[in-house]
């Protein structure tokens, strides 16, 4: 499809979790073109989500249009605009589409990251620049 518009899915290139579900997340053509940003990379969006006081450590991050979104407000808007081909772009956009049901299972889920990033002994993005947070 022509003039699909960019959607910018910002991820954590060094979370086996993260890296899981940018690369399985598909979005439907109607919505447009999902491009990959590694959050650990600089780039001009992670300087616009940084501006903004948004943590990337505390959660994914969408940028679709001008409008960003972060956290569960992020893996909700995707869900919305999910392809559903396949097991899991299916359960990610019938579960997270409800903004009810994505408030209550993203933070468990959140949760669990943070865990294997620690037992992982993986560091932080850090991007707004926080002393003593170095690694999960």
């Amino acid at each position: 499809m022509a003039n699909r518009p960019d959607i910018f899915l910002v991820y954590d290139s060094g979370c086996p979790i993260c890296n899981l579900h940018s690369k399985k997340t598909e979005i439907s053509d109607e919505h447009g073109h999902l491009v990959l940003v590694d959050a650990r990379e600089d780039s001009d969006l992670m300087d616009e989500i940084s501006s903004l006081g948004l943590d990337i450590d505390d959660g994914i991050a969408l940028k679709k249009g001008t409008r960003i979104y972060h956290d569960v407000d992020a893996i909700h808007e995707l869900a919305k605009m999910s392809s559903r081909t396949g097991l899991y772009n299916w359960l990610l956009g019938t579960v997270f589409s409800s903004r009810r049901l994505a408030g209550v299972l993203y933070p468990p889920l959140k949760a669990c990251r943070t865990l294997l990033l620690k037992i992982l002994r993986r560091s932080r993005i850090n991007n707004l620049e926080r002393d003593g947070v170095d690694r999960f």
